[in-house]
This record gives structure tokens, sequence and C-alpha cells, in this order.
């Protein structure tokens, strides 16, 4: 039951950080500064920021889920990645550092919407926001398809699954969120506040999560590939 409430932990940090992380947080900032910026009610800025996230939260929870219900209903992938799973984790988390980290770059631009995808969303009003939140949470950057690919995943097919730790990662991803469109409910001059801020800080959160995962890595790597520890 600990190493579930360890997972469960692990899942939540995980999402929070994905969130935080620069294309994310400059995604999220952009996303939900453009929904809100012609609605003159404070409480139609909080909902759009909500439903945003929730677009969010159901594309990651979605996929994730899919994935590891595609390994885990799969006899023979499933024993083998019970048997040989630690194996490999080792090395994935050590490529999932180094990019934390700044060591590795895995060429991936990150997100961004077309006039014409930005012209339906508008038609669609609040309802849109919903599908902004779906799209920039399918436009991966290199530091979260790491965490997402490289971190999340494996987790999830560690604990067998499908919902509980995507849902709990999702959450993880919301937090961040929602406390952005609250500010911009109160006013852009604490918004602006609040990114600049977060933005210090989320450079030593990532860099000091990034050494934890690369020296997890390493740790498992000489442990259980190299039988050295």
């Amino acid at each position: 039951m600990s190493a579930l409430f360890v997972m469960i932990g692990g899942a939540f940090w995980l999402g929070v950080l994905t969130s935080i992380s620069p294309c994310p947080l400059a995604t999220n900032l952009a996303a939900i500064s453009y929904m809100g910026r012609d609605v003159n009610s404070p409480r139609r800025v909080l909902f759009a920021g909500l439903l945003y996230m929730l677009g969010r939260v159901l594309i990651y929870v979605t996929l994730a889920s899919l994935l590891v219900a595609s390994v885990l209903s799969t006899p023979t992938v499933s024993l083998w990645l019970q048997s040989n799973l630690n194996k490999f984790l080792g090395p994935l988390l050590i490529l999932v550092g180094m990019v934390l980290v700044g060591l590795l770059s895995l060429g991936l631009s990150g997100g961004g919407i077309s006039d014409a995808l930005r012209q339906r969303i508008d038609r669609l009003g609040l309802a849109g926001a919903v599908i902004l939140g779906a799209v920039f949470a399918l436009s991966f950057c290199p530091v979260s398809a790491a965490l997402y690919f490289g971190s999340l995943l494996p987790l999830a097919v560690r604990a067998e699954s499908t919902l509980l730790i995507p849902a709990v990662y999702g959450l993880g991803t919301a937090l961040p969120v929602f406390a952005f469109a609250f500010l911009l409910m109160l006013g852009t001059k604490q918004l602006g506040a609040a990114f600049n801020r977060l933005t210090q800080v989320e450079w030593w959160v990532r860099h000091g999560t990034g050494g934890a995962i690369l020296l997890l890595g390493v740790y498992l790597t000489l442990h259980h590939v190299w039988r050295l520890v």
C-alpha cells in the first residue's frame, strides 16, 4: 500500500512539473489570456480556464489509459515487462533526467494553433476552451514528452494502473492551470507577477527533479543491469 501512495505522489508531482515546464507554462498562460481577452465577466474567465483545464486533463488521462491498457491486455508483453522493466527503467530515467537538466534535446518544438483553428474555437465560445486544451495537450514539448512518455507511462505500467495513476497525473497538470485562471479573474497584474515568479522557481524545480531522476536512473542501471550495487 505504501508503494502505491509513493507512485500516486510521484504521478501528481510529474503532472505539476509538466504544467510548469517552460513550453506548457507559456501555452497555458497564452491560452487562458486569449480566452479571457474580451470577456467582461470574471466568472466566465474562470469557467473558460476550467474548461481549458478539462480538455488537457482528458487528453492526458485518455492517452495514458489507452496505452497502458494496451500493454497490460497483451499477456506476452505484460509478462515480459514484469520480468524486464527494471532493466530498461534505469537507462530510460537517465535519458529523462538528461532532458530535464538540459543535457539532451528531443527536437520537439511544442504547440501552436493555426488561424483557422483559432477562428473555429472563437465561434464555439466557451466550449472551444475544451478543444484548445486538448490541442495544446497533444503538442508535446521536449520536457513534457520526457515526463509523460519517459516517466508517467512506465510508472503506470509498473503500478498496473490504467486509470488511477494517469488521473492523478492529470490532476497535477490541472493545478497550475486553475491557479492561472483564478489570477486572470482577479486581474492581469497579478497574473503577470505570478508568471514571473513561477518562471524563476521552475528552473530550480525542474533541475532538482531532473537531477534526482538522473541519479535514480544511474542507481537502477547499476543494480539491475550491471549488478554492481
